[in-house]
């Protein structure tokens, strides 16, 4: 009897351990349809109990059990088994319980895998979702062509055809398709992405043919001159078509969010996924938002604005030549440094894929606003200054300039190309002579050539380009410097979050790594 009793417990136990493994299962990121939390091994109310399969002959004890007959079985065994029984059936509810306990904060910990805690957090980015846009009226609007200054509140107009426009909104609209068309056409190479750190750790494949979009963009423009259509319209529609812009930047982070919230969690930016509304609109809720193969994120950060901007520098140029009759050679430095610094990117598109844009930030109002209205709304500032305000300078300051553009230059692509080498083939011969830290998660970090000069030399290389294209502006206004200040700000305040991160993920190595590279952003400076 004892036997049979022990087989039927084993067999009991057997169940339950295959009904808590399917429970366990299920993803964590998934709730349970019924809106209660019933424990393991029960059963919906709704239908009848599932009637045991197993054979006449372990039933036998069972038929026993509730019999009164002392001649089969005595009342005092029978009263061990029933209490052993109740024992066991207790023990099942229990460690049900536990494991339901066990198993609901594990999920509810994975559900948000960060805090709020960049640009001041929800209430932060909360006010930097007007302050973004409010800077790019504020600025346009001061500088405009009567005076260029911070130090009067620019003039306000309650016509709406001062900032809605329908021509300007088809115009953006138009572009926007245009260039969305441009991407998904099948010229150029079809690259994988990096191994994305959340989620199934799976790599994205992108088509890199943003050069070829840039091209075909300005043999367009070049086509539409030759036919004589008015694409100076452009200019007198500017903020208009900054208005269409940033609503439809809104527009888009809007989408993405909703999209985010009803796709799977593993799709989900590690540094928007916090439980905060506004935060996780702001920063990115989905990391890498696509629609099909045509990834949202990557095509904004490299076409519509970036070559918007030289395409709205170029027109600027037309429209001097238009007014004046002749190019201000201020302006067309400027035009012409801008217009070489989007073909580099564009030309080294890849290189994006390994940048903490695309392998950390979501795709959010931050990217959405500034990759479609802040970039071509703010940059193209310089050039419009000098259409607006003329300023000719003489060959033996133009040169310096020249020179500082060209330094600035060196030093970005040059650093930018040892990077990108090194993390595409770290034993390449050709980079033997680079010397290195070796860190726990089994990479290496430079710690000479570029790297060695300072942390962020790219950086430096950017800001001293920054400030070769205000330099032609002269010194009657602050405000055509406002892209280097903002600039060097901007990438002083990325150098701190990767640094965080970088702390984060090689440890010691890169306090060993800080320790040989003392200086951040300027050597010997900062």
């Amino acid at each position: 009897m004892a036997s049979k009793t022990n087989k039927r417990r084993s067999r009991s136990r057997s169940t339950r351990s295959r009904s808590r493994s399917r429970s366990r299962g299920r993803s964590p990121g998934r709730r349970a349809k019924t809106p209660t939390k019933m424990p393991t091994g029960s059963r919906s109310p709704g239908r009848p109990p599932k009637q045991p399969t197993t054979p006449n002959r372990s039933s036998r004890p069972v038929k026993r059990e509730g019999s009164a007959t002392p001649t089969r079985m005595s009342a005092r065994l029978a009263a061990q088994i029933k209490d052993e029984k109740d024992s066991v059936t207790v023990s099942h509810q229990e460690r049900s319980e536990k494991s339901v306990q066990d198993i609901e904060p594990k999920s509810k910990k994975q559900k948000h895998n960060s805090s709020p805690s960049e640009f001041g957090g929800a209430f932060g980015t909360f006010c930097m979702m007007f302050f973004l846009p409010t800077t790019v009226f504020y600025i346009n609007m001061a500088c405009s062509k009567d005076e260029c200054t911070i130090m009067k509140m620019p003039p306000c107009t309650a016509k709406w055809s001062a900032f809605f426009d329908l021509e300007a909104t088809l115009i953006f609209l138009g572009w926007f398709a245009f260039q969305a068309l441009l991407y998904i056409l099948p010229t150029g190479r079809v690259v994988q992405g990096p191994r994305i750190i959340i989620g199934n750790h799976k790599s994205l494949s992108y088509r890199v043919n943003g050069f070829f979009a840039y091209v075909v963009s300005l043999a367009g423009l070049a086509v539409a001159v030759y036919m004589k259509v008015p694409v100076t319209i452009v200019y007198d529609k500017f903020l208009q078509l900054a208005t269409t812009a940033a609503v439809f930047a809104f527009a888009l982070a809007v989408f993405v969010y909703i999209k985010a919230r009803l796709g799977p969690s593993s799709n989900l930016s590690p540094a928007g996924n916090t439980g905060s509304i506004v935060y996780d609109f702001f920063m990115g809720h989905e990391l890498n938002p696509r629609i099909g193969s045509f990834d949202i994120k990557f095509f904004c950060e490299m076409r519509p604005g970036l070559i918007g901007w030289t395409m709205l520098n170029i027109i600027f140029v037309l429209k001097d030549y238009e007014v004046h009759g002749v190019v201000n050679p201020s302006l067309a430095f400027v035009v012409f440094f801008q217009a070489l610094y989007v073909a580099d990117a564009l030309w080294f598109e890849e290189a994006i894929l390994t940048t903490m844009d695309i392998i950390y930030e979501g795709f959010g109002f931050m990217l959405s606003f500034g990759d479609l209205a802040w970039v071509p709304f703010l940059y193209t500032l310089q050039a419009r200054y000098l259409l607006e305000h003329p300023l000719y300078l003489p060959w033996y300051c133009l040169v310096p300039i020249v020179i500082l553009n060209a330094v600035g230059y060196f030093i970005f692509r040059g650093s930018n190309s040892q990077k990108n080498d090194f993390r595409t083939n770290p034993n390449n011969p050709a980079l033997a002579h680079l010397e290195t830290i070796p860190t726990s998660v089994g990479k290496r970090l430079l710690v000479s050539g570029w790297w060695g000069l300072c942390r962020k030399p790219n950086y430096l290389g950017d800001i001293l380009m920054a400030i070769a294209w205000s330099l032609p502006c002269g010194f009657h206004s602050i405000l055509p410097y406002f892209y280097p200040i903002y600039f060097f700000i901007l990438l002083a305040h990325r150098e701190r979050r990767d640094g965080h991160m970088c702390k984060a993920k090689y440890g010691a190595a890169w306090d060993k790594y800080c320790e040989r590279v003392r200086y951040r952003i300027i050597p010997g400076i900062y």
